[in-house]
């Protein structure tokens, strides 16, 4: 790439600026008072480095850092590559699997807690009824709807989350349909595209993330009208009364009709029916 030239006019300014001085003006660069590192940031701060830095502060620190093209190619470059590795493997996996439902729940239900009972019993009959069971892969709720899977032979998938706590692998997945994720939303696309219904056990932000995911692709019409369907009245009924009090009632940001997109159920039966029925509509059935 070609230098700039000055023009005869720019030269001369600058020629009689410098003129008697002996020096050259360097020109200040408007990056000169950017950091550069987070090293940087704490000596010009003063603050003194931990020796076991808190990897939250890590993160917000970092993303205030500058860092220059070639930098952002390679770290950005390597994440693509991850990503599509993901979801390669995701869809070899889970092409194959046949009609599935998606299970949603806490990582922290123990085994004795009702809904882990509500969740291995909704498995066995989904497994029955000719549907194989995926879920996070983790303990708890996740835990219950594989074993409820594997203890009727049925297809028990696993699409676990590498998390620094709480998530580890349960023993009632599949060993060829166990698959490892780092990103959330390729793990969601997974529960998704391969679920021919949904079913939610009491949670937390993830079971809500999860939820809501399903609700607004099938409000939109990005994916089919399948079928979701929560379990536990007591947990969820609050929930969908502010639904349709506030958020259709007092301020219309949800239609009427968007109200019967989930079911809200408290019995491993009716649950079960609720997806038999929607796909007898449509004279479909499982095909293992």
């Amino acid at each position: 790439m070609s230098k700039l030239k000055k023009t005869s006019k720019t030269k001369l300014s600058d020629d009689n600026l410098n003129a008697g001085s002996g020096k050259t003006i360097v020109q200040p660069n408007v990056n000169d008072n950017k950091l550069t590192s987070i090293t940087e940031l704490r000596q010009q701060t003063g603050a003194v480095a931990k020796t076991t830095p808190d990897p939250d502060e890590q993160r917000i620190r970092k993303a205030f850092v500058d860092k220059d093209w070639n930098e952002i190619k390679i770290a950005d470059s390597w994440q693509i590559f991850k990503v599509m590795a993901e979801f390669v493997e995701g869809f070899e996996k889970l092409s194959k699997i046949g009609p599935c439902v998606s299970i949603f729940g806490s990582a922290r239900t123990k085994p004795d807690n009702q809904y882990y009972q509500l969740a291995e019993e909704i498995a066995s009959k989904l497994v029955r009824h000719g549907y194989g069971v995926i879920t996070g892969g983790g303990p708890g709720i996740m835990e219950a709807g594989n074993k409820g899977a594997r203890a009727e032979g049925g297809k028990s998938v696993g699409l676990n989350i590498e998390l620094p706590f709480e998530q580890t692998h349960n023993i009632y997945i599949d060993q060829d349909k166990c698959i490892d994720f780092d990103y959330f939303f390729v793990r969601k696309v997974m529960f998704v595209k391969y679920a021919q219904a949904f079913v939610g056990m009491p949670g937390g932000f993830g079971t809500i993330d999860e939820l809501f995911e399903a609700l607004t692709l099938i409000q939109t019409k990005k994916i089919g009208r399948f079928p979701i369907v929560l379990v536990g009245s007591a947990y969820w009924g609050g929930l969908f009364e502010w639904i349709k009090n506030v958020m259709l009632g007092e301020e219309h940001n949800i239609s009427p009709e968007d109200m019967d997109l989930v079911h809200i159920v408290d019995d491993a039966s009716e649950a079960v029916k609720i997806i038999d029925d929607f796909y007898h509509k449509y004279s479909l059935s499982p095909n293992f």
